[in-house]
């Protein structure tokens, strides 16, 4: 995330800004460069938008990208120095991120360990029985069949098989760690709620475009169909949470 703002960063001077700006209401794109040019803009925005740097001083990162462009006089810093000041402040920025949800998560799981039903394990791992089943529990080295929805503390959605149609395969040894814990103490035919730590799901790092923010608690409803005991599926399937 830090990285890709960088390279934007450092990549819209090339561009960006080279035609004078037009006043409020009367952007005028009379060629493909000045396409290029507003759309870059739009890009750099909405990136900064999106990372919480909404609030930058926009007539300096246009003065600094014109001193790029024009060369008429001498910049402030040199690329080297501003690479080192926009990484310093995005690092400060998202460490500040995290740790506020890390705070949210937190708090969601000791309010949510004082409701009915749910269990809550030594490793932090909480989860409440919807259906029991009688089937037999896998071990770490077994393979699993599961249907499952993954969602936020809000929830919202952001993986089903179940809204695809089809239940995955997967070993259980693959997955989060929350995933491993939990299985192994389900029967076959059960279907839990499951509510992830931070630290058994992804941390501080999600996967990219998931819908998952960095120390996220995440939330699964998963129904074990099947265990298959050391062995290798013929076709190893896409696990959920890798």
């Amino acid at each position: 995330m830090k990285k890709s703002i960088i390279l934007m960063l450092l990549m819209v001077p090339c561009i960006l800004f080279a035609q004078k700006p037009s006043k409020k209401g009367t952007i005028q794109l009379k060629n493909e460069l000045d396409s290029v040019s507003y759309a870059l803009g739009l890009s750099l925005g909405n990136s900064l938008k999106q990372n919480n740097l909404s609030n930058v001083n926009t007539d300096l990162l246009v003065t600094g990208i014109r001193q790029m462009i024009s060369q008429d006089a001498k910049p402030l810093f040199d690329e080297s120095a501003a690479n080192d000041i926009i990484r310093a402040y995005l690092t400060k920025t998202f460490a500040a991120e995290n740790a506020a949800y890390l705070k949210e998560s937190k708090k969601f799981l000791e309010e949510n360990s004082k409701k009915e039903g749910v269990v809550t394990l030594p490793s932090g791992l909480q989860y409440m029985v919807l259906k029991e089943g009688t089937g037999e529990k896998p071990l770490e080295t077994d393979y699993v069949t599961t249907h499952y929805t993954g969602m936020t503390t809000d929830g919202k959605v952001f993986d089903s098989s179940v809204e695809r149609g089809e239940p995955v395969t997967f070993p259980l040894n693959g997955v989060i760690r929350g995933w491993t814990e939990a299985l192994q103490l389900m029967k076959v035919g059960s279907k839990w709620r499951i509510f992830i730590p931070p630290d058994m799901a992804y941390g501080e790092n999600p996967p990219p475009n998931s819908g998952i923010k960095p120390n996220q608690v995440l939330i699964f409803d998963v129904e074990l169909i099947s265990v298959q005991k050391n062995e290798t599926p013929a076709e190893e399937e896409q696990s959920p949470n890798q």
